[in-house]
This record gives structure tokens, sequence and C-alpha cells, in this order.
């Protein structure tokens, strides 16, 4: 079973509706019983950095979270939920993220200079980093997949798989063993999007 962790935060409707068209058995958990009887992890978010890992750390599902990670366990983070992955954000201040992931959090700025809109709305091409991850198995590089941000995550090292262009090289997604996140919505990215989440689901 897929565990969807429902913390107050995210689009879950989609994602388990695509969960779902895919035919895997997917539930929205909200309770440390629920994330340790779960085979794998996802992780949304949508909104501000600071209220989406506050109301995380609130329901205490970041520790069970993070150890049952630890012990193996594949997790998945979506746009918000990748970012939060990451050490830190500088998203309106400083603010601790989860760590599983190196890197930070920062505001697009770049962007404006050249005159794009943020937030980046959109479809965008995947550019593969670091070689071909598992996550892209059956992906092409080049194909489309839908963003909507507009801070990034830098410095991710060899945890970055993939990157689009918006202004310059942007994190698309990231990798450190079991724990993967995607700044893109895959259950906004039609089939693409629907690829991408049956090979997390196959990991």
């Amino acid at each position: 079973m897929l565990a969807i962790i429902d913390y107050g935060v995210g689009n879950l409707f989609s994602l388990i509706s695509s969960l779902r068209f895919l035919g895997v058995e997917a539930d929205v958990v909200g309770d440390e019983a629920g994330l340790r009887r779960a085979d794998r992890l996802l992780l949304p978010g949508v909104g501000a950095f600071s209220d989406a890992v506050a109301k995380l750390r609130a329901t205490g599902l970041d520790k069970v979270l993070c150890e049952e990670t630890a012990a193996g366990k594949p997790l998945l983070g979506v746009c918000l939920g990748m970012q939060m992955l990451l050490e830190r954000s500088y998203e309106f201040g400083e603010y601790e993220g989860l760590g599983l992931i190196p890197g930070c959090v920062r505001y697009m700025d770049n962007a404006v200079e050249q005159g794009l809109k943020l937030p980046q709305i959109g479809w965008n091409a995947l550019k593969f980093e670091n070689g071909r991850h598992p996550l892209f198995r059956q992906v092409e590089e080049g194909e489309y997949v839908y963003f909507v941000h507009s801070y990034h995550a830098v410095d991710c090292g060899s945890a970055l798989i993939a990157t689009t262009d918006y202004g310059g090289p942007r994190t698309a997604a990231v990798a450190s063993g079991n724990v993967m996140g995607t700044q893109f919505h895959p259950e906004k990215s039609g089939e693409v999007g629907l690829r991408i989440l049956k090979a997390f689901c196959d990991y």
C-alpha cells in the first residue's frame, strides 16, 4: 500500500486519482500507524515552506517519515513536498527542512531579471543529470512535465537527477537512495507523469 501523507497541505485528490488510475493501492494517511504499515510514502505540498513544514512537524509525522526512510522505505516528495526533503529553505526567512536530500531552496530572482514571470507555470522539458535515474526509466529526455513554483532547489550535488530550463537550469528532480522528489507535479503531467508515478510505485 502507498500512503499519501495528509498533514493539512497538498492536492491529495489529484494524486490519489492518478495512482488509482494506475491500479495502485493508495490511501490518504494522517497517522503514525498508517505510515508504518505502508510499503512506500508520498509527501505532497503546496503553499509556503514555513507553514507546510510547521504543520508536518506539529503532527509528529516528520519523525516517523525520517525513521521509515532510514529503514529503506521509498519516499517521493512532490513540489513543496520535494523542497521539504532538503536541508533548508530561504522562502520569507530561513527554515530547516527534513535534511533527507542535500541542498536548499531559494527564490528564482534571476528569472525575474530576465523578464520571465513567476511563478513559473506551465510545461517544461526534462533534462537528465548524473545518468538516467530509475524514476525516469519509462520517460525520454526532452519530454514535458508541469511546473508551478517560484522557488527552486540549489546545491543538491549528486542528488540532482533532472533539470529544466527557465531562464537557466532549474532543479526538476532529486534523489538520494530511496528518497526522491520532483519539483513538477507528476499528477498534473498527463501520460508522462503517470509513467513517473508508476516507476516510483515499482521502485
